[in-house]
Protein backbone atom coordinates (compact mmCIF):
# COMPACT_ATOMS: atom_id res chain seq x y z
CA UNK A 1 0.00 0.00 0.00
CA UNK A 2 1.12 3.21 -1.15
CA UNK A 3 1.48 6.00 1.38
CA UNK A 4 -0.85 8.20 -0.44
CA UNK A 5 -3.31 5.17 -0.48
CA UNK A 6 -3.02 4.55 3.17
CA UNK A 7 -4.05 8.15 4.09
CA UNK A 8 -6.43 8.35 2.04
CA UNK A 9 -8.18 4.88 3.49
CA UNK A 10 -7.10 6.16 6.59
CA UNK A 11 -9.03 9.36 6.13
CA UNK A 12 -11.76 7.56 4.48
CA UNK A 13 -12.30 5.48 7.43
CA UNK A 14 -12.40 8.87 10.19
CA UNK A 15 -14.72 10.13 7.80
CA UNK A 16 -16.71 7.21 7.94
CA UNK A 17 -16.27 6.57 11.92
CA UNK A 18 -17.01 10.34 12.22
CA UNK A 19 -20.58 10.11 10.50
CA UNK A 20 -21.54 6.80 11.76
CA UNK A 21 -20.78 6.88 15.25
CA UNK A 22 -21.77 10.18 16.50
CA UNK A 23 -20.92 13.66 15.03
CA UNK A 24 -19.43 15.20 18.04
CA UNK A 25 -16.70 17.29 15.73
CA UNK A 26 -18.25 20.46 15.15
CA UNK A 27 -19.64 22.97 17.80
CA UNK A 28 -22.20 25.07 16.84
CA UNK A 29 -21.51 28.90 17.02
CA UNK A 30 -22.42 30.70 20.35
CA UNK A 31 -26.01 31.22 20.51
CA UNK A 32 -26.87 29.72 17.21
CA UNK A 33 -28.03 25.97 19.47
CA UNK A 34 -26.97 22.97 18.41
CA UNK A 35 -25.69 21.53 15.20
CA UNK A 36 -28.06 20.05 12.63
CA UNK A 37 -26.69 16.54 12.79
CA UNK A 38 -28.44 15.36 9.79
CA UNK A 39 -27.31 17.51 7.60
CA UNK A 40 -23.50 17.61 8.71
CA UNK A 41 -23.79 14.12 7.68
CA UNK A 42 -25.61 14.63 4.32
CA UNK A 43 -22.95 17.38 3.98
CA UNK A 44 -20.00 15.14 4.71
CA UNK A 45 -20.83 11.80 2.28
CA UNK A 46 -21.97 14.40 -0.40
CA UNK A 47 -25.44 14.29 -0.47
CA UNK A 48 -26.95 16.24 -3.57
CA UNK A 49 -30.42 15.16 -4.78
CA UNK A 50 -32.26 15.10 -1.59
CA UNK A 51 -30.31 17.31 0.45
CA UNK A 52 -32.88 20.43 0.29
CA UNK A 53 -35.49 18.52 1.43
CA UNK A 54 -33.36 16.76 4.14
CA UNK A 55 -32.46 20.02 5.51
CA UNK A 56 -36.06 21.50 5.66
CA UNK A 57 -37.24 18.55 7.27
CA UNK A 58 -34.36 17.91 10.09
CA UNK A 59 -34.09 21.76 10.92
CA UNK A 60 -37.73 20.84 11.71
CA UNK A 61 -36.54 17.99 13.64
CA UNK A 62 -33.73 19.49 16.11
CA UNK A 63 -35.40 22.86 16.50
CA UNK A 64 -35.40 23.69 20.37
CA UNK A 65 -33.87 20.89 21.02
CA UNK A 66 -30.20 21.08 23.21
CA UNK A 67 -28.55 18.51 21.50
CA UNK A 68 -28.92 16.34 18.42
CA UNK A 69 -27.27 13.37 16.59
CA UNK A 70 -27.84 10.66 13.81
CA UNK A 71 -27.73 7.21 12.58
CA UNK A 72 -27.04 7.75 8.75
CA UNK A 73 -27.34 5.20 5.72
CA UNK A 74 -26.78 5.98 2.25
CA UNK A 75 -25.22 4.08 -0.61
CA UNK A 76 -21.97 4.56 -1.13
CA UNK A 77 -21.68 3.83 -4.54
CA UNK A 78 -23.71 6.93 -5.78
CA UNK A 79 -23.98 9.15 -2.40
CA UNK A 80 -25.05 12.27 -4.38
CA UNK A 81 -27.88 10.90 -5.41
CA UNK A 82 -28.60 7.98 -3.24
CA UNK A 83 -31.22 7.33 -0.81
CA UNK A 84 -30.83 8.28 2.70
CA UNK A 85 -31.97 6.26 5.70
CA UNK A 86 -31.59 8.59 9.39
CA UNK A 87 -32.66 8.05 12.67
CA UNK A 88 -31.97 11.79 14.38
CA UNK A 89 -31.59 11.05 18.18
CA UNK A 90 -33.11 14.52 19.97
CA UNK A 91 -32.56 15.81 23.28
CA UNK A 92 -35.09 18.47 24.41
CA UNK A 93 -35.16 20.37 27.90
CA UNK A 94 -37.15 17.96 30.15
CA UNK A 95 -37.97 15.59 27.09
CA UNK A 96 -36.29 13.47 24.37
CA UNK A 97 -37.57 12.13 21.36
CA UNK A 98 -36.52 10.41 17.94
CA UNK A 99 -36.81 11.29 14.40
CA UNK A 100 -36.67 9.27 10.99
CA UNK A 101 -36.22 10.89 8.04
CA UNK A 102 -35.89 9.02 4.53
CA UNK A 103 -35.19 10.31 1.14
CA UNK A 104 -35.19 8.64 -2.25
CA UNK A 105 -34.54 10.42 -4.78
CA UNK A 106 -36.37 10.30 -8.15
CA UNK A 107 -35.36 9.83 -11.63
CA UNK A 108 -37.22 13.68 -12.66
CA UNK A 109 -34.61 15.35 -9.81
CA UNK A 110 -37.29 16.12 -7.20
CA UNK A 111 -36.85 13.82 -4.10
CA UNK A 112 -39.50 11.59 -2.11
CA UNK A 113 -39.69 11.96 1.69
CA UNK A 114 -41.22 10.43 4.91
CA UNK A 115 -40.19 11.84 8.55
CA UNK A 116 -41.66 10.62 11.26
CA UNK A 117 -41.13 12.08 14.81
CA UNK A 118 -41.67 9.78 17.71
CA UNK A 119 -41.50 11.30 21.51
CA UNK A 120 -43.71 10.12 24.83
CA UNK A 121 -45.97 12.75 26.53
CA UNK A 122 -46.94 12.48 29.74
CA UNK A 123 -50.59 12.66 29.83
CA UNK A 124 -53.33 10.67 28.10
CA UNK A 125 -53.98 10.52 24.50
CA UNK A 126 -57.07 11.54 24.78
CA UNK A 127 -56.06 14.69 26.67
CA UNK A 128 -53.17 15.66 24.04
CA UNK A 129 -55.48 14.90 21.71
CA UNK A 130 -58.07 17.74 23.02
CA UNK A 131 -55.16 20.05 23.79
CA UNK A 132 -53.27 19.44 20.32
CA UNK A 133 -55.37 18.51 17.55
CA UNK A 134 -58.13 19.94 17.48
CA UNK A 135 -59.89 20.06 14.03
CA UNK A 136 -58.21 16.64 13.09
CA UNK A 137 -60.32 13.55 12.16
CA UNK A 138 -59.56 10.95 14.35
CA UNK A 139 -59.97 7.21 12.81
CA UNK A 140 -59.09 4.35 15.38
CA UNK A 141 -56.52 2.41 13.90
CA UNK A 142 -56.56 -0.16 16.86
CA UNK A 143 -58.14 0.03 20.27
CA UNK A 144 -55.52 1.28 21.63
CA UNK A 145 -54.17 3.75 18.72
CA UNK A 146 -56.14 6.77 17.08
CA UNK A 147 -54.33 8.32 13.79
CA UNK A 148 -55.59 11.81 13.44
CA UNK A 149 -55.27 13.92 9.96
CA UNK A 150 -56.13 17.00 8.99
CA UNK A 151 -57.36 17.93 5.36
CA UNK A 152 -55.39 20.89 5.06
CA UNK A 153 -52.24 19.21 5.58
CA UNK A 154 -52.17 16.14 3.14
CA UNK A 155 -49.51 13.65 3.73
CA UNK A 156 -49.39 14.64 7.55
CA UNK A 157 -50.59 12.35 10.34
CA UNK A 158 -50.37 12.43 14.09
CA UNK A 159 -50.66 8.78 15.30
CA UNK A 160 -51.56 8.89 19.40
CA UNK A 161 -50.80 5.16 21.41
CA UNK A 162 -51.99 4.73 24.84
CA UNK A 163 -49.27 4.02 27.51
CA UNK A 164 -50.02 3.29 30.93
CA UNK A 165 -50.38 6.43 32.35
CA UNK A 166 -48.18 8.46 29.12
CA UNK A 167 -49.16 8.89 25.17
CA UNK A 168 -46.50 7.87 22.53
CA UNK A 169 -46.63 9.96 20.20
CA UNK A 170 -45.78 9.27 15.99
CA UNK A 171 -45.92 12.37 13.79
CA UNK A 172 -45.40 11.82 10.70
CA UNK A 173 -45.02 13.40 6.78
CA UNK A 174 -44.64 11.93 3.43
CA UNK A 175 -44.00 13.47 0.29
CA UNK A 176 -43.60 12.22 -3.16
CA UNK A 177 -41.43 14.09 -5.39
CA UNK A 178 -41.30 16.78 -3.69
CA UNK A 179 -38.92 19.90 -4.48
CA UNK A 180 -36.50 22.20 -2.68
CA UNK A 181 -39.84 23.05 -0.74
CA UNK A 182 -40.91 20.89 2.77
CA UNK A 183 -43.59 21.40 5.27
CA UNK A 184 -43.78 24.68 7.50
CA UNK A 185 -45.05 23.37 10.89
Amino acid sequence: MTRATGRLALTGSLLLTSVAFGQGVLAPPEGAGPRNSLVYAANAVGVRQCMPALTALSALGVQGTTNNDVLFDWDRTRAGASTVFSLIGLELPGANAAMSITGVPEADGSCSVSAERISVAPVSCPALARKELVGYQATKLLPHMMVYTDAKDLGSSVSLIDQQASCLVIRRYVKFSAGAAAPIR
